[in-house]
């Protein structure tokens, strides 16, 4: 059995739907069962409720060997300590006494980075955490998703014109979550490894937000026009959205550190192109081309 948390999400949706293609028994944590696709439910186990919850997890891991750990998104948690090391507690508590084998999470780059980076300074502690249990783990340590450029969608449509707190001109990493996910289901699927590993997900190549401008421009097929923001406008935008002043605060520590050479404390070899091999071009042409035109 092999349980899989944050199924509704962009990574978690793919896992889900490859695995169940291939008659894997599931089981499906998930807060609330009516984002699932209908088509899941007679296909897998639905455990209700948030994967913090130790009375959730009881019955998510019970019989269990393998799953899939995803923090999911929370703004309003108090700081990212909080969102991911805390939240995971629950979960590293019972492991040792449970009958799981091996766990394949996603988390961040950036381990040994000079300063506390956020978001990925947290998901790493989080992941150290729950390998002291003596579990196999793998983290998937990715560089910033090439999805995160479709929550602009709308302005995209209306303006041609998307955001980030970077120089346009800077050359930074960007990851398919389709290439993440990829990973996820080869190693639930063959857990013939055992230990601690982290896996960089790259991508094939550096881009600056011009050079993906012009990429979008050229698929598209209009203009479109990158502007940079500064960091205290994602602050105060991301409060503005709701989140809290310590998840704010991460998320400009994050994109800070990014800035300054976070996602680059390993060099791209030919083992990580293979393993993230899709280009923000293809990403472009097959989801967010059709995400604007739908």
């Amino acid at each position: 059995m092999i349980v899989i948390t944050a199924p509704t999400g962009n990574i978690g949706r793919q896992v889900v739907s490859a695995l169940l293609d291939k008659g894997v028994p599931l089981r499906l944590v998930v807060r609330d069962p009516a984002k699932l696709d209908r088509a899941w439910l007679d296909r897998a186990e639905i455990v209700k409720g948030s994967h913090a919850d130790g009375h959730v997890l009881d019955k998510a891991l019970d019989g269990a060997t393998r799953i899939f750990w995803l923090v999911p998104s929370d703004v309003t948690a108090p700081n990212a300590e909080a969102a991911y090391v805390d939240f995971s507690r629950p979960f590293g508590q019972r492991l040792a006494g449970s009958a799981v084998t091996h766990v394949v999470s996603v988390s961040a780059l950036g381990r040994g980075w000079k300063t506390d980076a956020g978001h990925a300074s947290a998901s790493i502690r989080m992941d150290d955490m729950l390998a002291a249990s003596g579990v196999n783990y793998v983290s998937l340590a990715a560089v910033s998703l090439m999805s995160n450029i479709a929550r602009q969608t709308d302005l995209i449509r209306a303006q041609g014109v998307f955001y980030y707190p970077a120089p346009g001109n800077l050359k930074l990493r960007h990851v398919a979550p389709e290439d993440v996910s990829t990973i996820a289901i080869r190693k639930l699927l063959s857990p013939d490894w055992s230990g601690f590993d982290e896996i960089p997900m790259v991508g094939p190549r550096d881009l600056t937000y011009q050079e993906i401008a012009a990429i979008m421009t050229d698929v598209l097929g209009r203009q479109i026009t990158f502007h940079e923001m500064s960091m205290a406008d994602m602050g105060n935008m991301m409060k503005g959205n709701g989140a809290s002043e310590g998840m704010a605060r991460a998320m400009v520590d994050m994109l800070s550190a990014k800035n300054e050479g976070l996602d680059h404390v390993v060099e791209r070899s030919p083992a990580d192109v293979v393993n993230s091999p899709t280009t923000f071009r293809q990403w472009c042409e097959g989801v967010l081309k059709p995400a604007l035109m739908g």
